[in-house]
């Protein structure tokens, strides 16, 4: 069964391949395709619950271009979308006849988007929200005379339209060099690490980037046991130095992607195993930046005065 997997997924990956450059496979390779649908994907889609979906949308957070390579080798129909709660929805859309991992698709037909001299990503249409509710000069902010919504996000807008999400304006990071830093372009590569739940990056008024890491309790725990690892709870797991080790080399792996003013210098392990009920994280398990800049600050100057990793 997992060679038969192996060998469908081989050939999902190679239409998926065609499809994204636009061009039309070989006829022996669509049949193939259909006998791997027939065989090995459509049951995969039935135990996901995902038989009978035609095309999914995914929005609200990044998502790993290779994972919707995998949906799309699987015959399933993902598509990135992007939109806030005042514009009343989805504000681009990845249009049918293309698809481009790594953008949020193009403006959809009901909308415009454009991108301000800060780099901020505007909105505008008849699907904008008429204002916050008894909250005037909060809507003013929001919506400039000229009818564009600033969604508070830093974006770029390519030579064929696609629409690309790097950060949060209030996130941006501005080192004591004067180099403006996007950081949840780092965070989100280091998110795809299985060793790694979430991560802060640092850096605001700094000569460098460090980060603050909270590690996959349960990968990581198995790492230990699978290397024999000694330790007796979560801060002794994050204090034992082959794990240290394994979490440089994957921070390492992420800053092969990254220009050298926008890599991982130092890093620190959260040492304390986090739930939903601390004040470091949201309900849904994300780091909270400005909460864990103050709580951790002592680690975060610590960082600064060891210098940076060799």
């Amino acid at each position: 069964q997992q060679w038969m997997y192996r060998h469908a997924l081989a050939v999902g990956q190679r239409l998926t391949d065609y499809r994204l450059e636009g061009r039309t496979p070989p006829l022996p390779l669509q049949l193939a395709g259909k006998a791997a649908y027939w065989l090995v994907f459509r049951n995969i889609r039935r135990m996901l619950g995902l038989d009978r979906v035609r095309i999914a949308f995914t929005g609200a957070a990044p998502i790993s271009p290779d994972l919707i390579r995998w949906y799309l080798a699987i015959g399933l129909d993902m598509r990135e979308v992007y939109g806030q709660t005042e514009n009343c929805g989805v504000a681009t859309l990845m249009p049918n006849e293309r698809i481009k991992l790594g953008t949020v698709g193009k403006a959809a037909p009901w909308g415009e988007v454009m991108i301000c001299p800060k780099g901020e990503i505007l909105v505008k249409g008849d699907y904008l929200f008429m204002g916050y509710l008894n909250q005037p000069e909060k809507t003013a902010e929001t919506i400039d005379e000229k009818g564009w919504l600033h969604t508070g996000d830093v974006g770029t807008i390519d030579n064929e339209g696609f629409v690309r999400i790097t950060d949060r304006m209030k996130d941006i990071i501005i080192t004591s060099g004067g180099k403006n830093i996007t950081p949840s372009e780092i965070e989100n590569q280091l998110k795809f690490s299985p060793y790694i739940s979430d991560a802060v990056v640092i850096g605001d008024k700094r000569p460098y980037l460090t980060c603050l890491v909270m590690i996959d309790h349960e990968n990581v725990e198995k790492f230990a046991q699978d290397y024999d690892i000694p330790f007796t709870n979560y801060a002794s797991l994050c204090r034992a130095p082959e794990i240290q080790d394994l979490i440089k080399k994957e921070i390492e792996t992420v800053n092969a992607n990254f220009a050298r003013v926008e890599t991982i210098k130092k890093f620190h392990l959260i040492e304390r195993q986090l739930t939903p009920e601390d004040e470091e994280l949201t309900p849904t398990m994300k780091l909270k930046r400005s909460f864990v800049n103050k709580s951790y600050a002592t680690e975060i100057d610590a960082m600064y005065r060891a210098g940076a990793m060799a």
